[in-house]
């Protein structure tokens, strides 16, 4: 997802390369998803014979600064991405357009032709960008709602440390509320979070003076360099989190985001958090993978990254149900892994418990075995924990039911014995 070095990146190279130029020809997508709030014919009009006087940004918008108004905005979402033909945008989108590769793509939503020749393109496959036509892109939403940009508008320290002892929420959440900060995306706020040592879900207004100065500084560092090496991800020091939170093959690193991995010392080993999760590795460092920030699939580091204070959050990637010794006055919010036994259960522990010794000890080797297949499950699979409480309810349910039926059938046997011992009685009176 393009975060803000990706989108300074794309404003840079318009400003370098599109500015002062005339706009000849524009063709708009016939996509009402994409393209809001404006027709077709309407918008490829006003631009023609435009002049692009200024590429501007705020967080992770972009828009073009036209002789007059209206101006395009792009909202980039989850794949938006700027292409000039011919010029290397970023690397970290494989950008640069080919000679042989078609052009314009098919998922353009907004092309011109400037008066020197020169195309440009915005892309998006995904259809989860907004393309607008405004008059004043900084007076109306969704520009007009974000907080200041985390390069141009950084906050002072103080600014900062009073901002987060406010706020009630984890820290992940608010480093990706563009009202509070605007730029920062999820693999941002991962790396910020781990050079700053803060655990992804502590709560900001618990963080000490001395975390708030960390963070401020992690942000600021991370943005800049970011942004100074175009957000070429393979020009990210090779200490950050960055290169190891999304490797698609055990060993290696996503070459779609950095570096070969041949460059990493041999002891860094990266695997997939989708195949292999809490098995990734940064510097000898486990790194585990967990939701937070509303849902968003977190990388962190536990032996660097550790809650303080009285929060205690589960930090395994797939819940799992169990007994919970504490009573009330624990924070629901962070007890949300535990649960007490239903009624139910406490009626088949009760089964279980009467059940001879060897029952008991093939009970034992099956939990081992149903663990033993948890701990290789996926850490995101929420459809896969369905089927395995669907699948443990039936069991449950199969026990109880042949239960029953085990104590029907000694009791209508000892009706029929009694019944049998009270006949041959009556014969041996007569």
């Amino acid at each position: 997802m393009p975060e803000l070095p990706e989108v300074e990146a794309a404003r840079r190279a318009v400003e370098e390369n599109c500015i002062g130029k005339k706009i000849r020809k524009a063709i708009i997508a016939d996509d009402t998803k994409v393209i809001d709030g404006v027709s077709r014919s309407e918008f490829e009009a006003s631009l023609l014979g435009k002049t692009i006087v200024a590429a501007r940004r705020k967080g992770k918008n972009m828009w073009l600064e036209l002789d007059s108004p209206p101006f395009p905005s792009f909202q980039f979402g989850m794949a938006g991405a700027i292409y000039i033909k011919g010029v290397a945008v970023t690397k970290y989108k494989r950008s640069a357009v080919k000679d042989e590769d078609e052009w314009p793509s098919k998922y353009s939503k907004f092309f011109v032709e400037l008066d020197d020749g020169l195309e440009l393109s915005f892309t998006d496959k995904r259809r989860f960008a907004r393309v607008r036509l405004l008059n004043n892109p900084t007076s109306v939403p969704p520009i007009s709602e974000l907080g200041p940009d985390a390069l141009l508008e950084p906050m002072t320290l103080e600014e900062f440390t009073e901002s987060l002892h406010k706020k009630k929420t984890e820290i992940k959440a608010l480093l990706l509320d563009q009202s509070f900060i605007s730029g920062i995306g999820n693999w941002v706020a991962d790396e910020v979070l781990y050079q700053a040592n803060i655990h992804p879900r502590q709560i900001a207004s618990s963080l000490s003076k001395e975390n708030c100065s960390t963070l401020s500084k992690s942000i600021k560092e991370v943005i800049q360099y970011a942004v100074e090496h175009d957000a070429e991800s393979s020009r990210f020091p090779l200490e950050w989190l960055f290169h190891y939170r999304w490797g698609k093959k055990p060993g290696e690193v996503n070459v779609e985001v950095g570096a070969d991995s041949s460059q990493y010392p041999t002891s860094w080993i990266f695997h997939s958090r989708e195949n292999k999760p809490g098995k990734a590795f940064v510097d000898g460092k486990k790194i585990d993978f967990i939701r937070a920030g509303g849902g968003r699939t977190t990388a962190y580091v536990p032996e660097l990254q550790k809650l303080s204070g009285s929060q205690d959050v589960k930090e395994a990637g797939k819940p799992k149900r169990q007994t919970s010794k504490r009573k009330n006055g624990g924070d629901d919010a962070n007890d949300e892994d535990t649960e007490e036994p239903t009624k139910k259960e406490k009626n088949l522990a009760s089964l279980k418990s009467k059940k001879g010794t060897n029952a008991g000890g093939k009970s034992r080797k099956q939990s081992k075995k149903k663990k033993s297949e948890e701990s290789d499950g996926h850490a995101d699979t929420d459809d896969n924990d369905d089927d395995d409480n669907d699948e443990a309810e039936k069991k449950k349910q199969n026990v109880v039911t042949n239960s029953k039926q085990a104590k029907g059938e000694k009791q209508s046997k000892k009706r029929v014995q009694t019944s049998q011992n009270s006949k041959n009685a009556k014969r041996k009176a007569k």
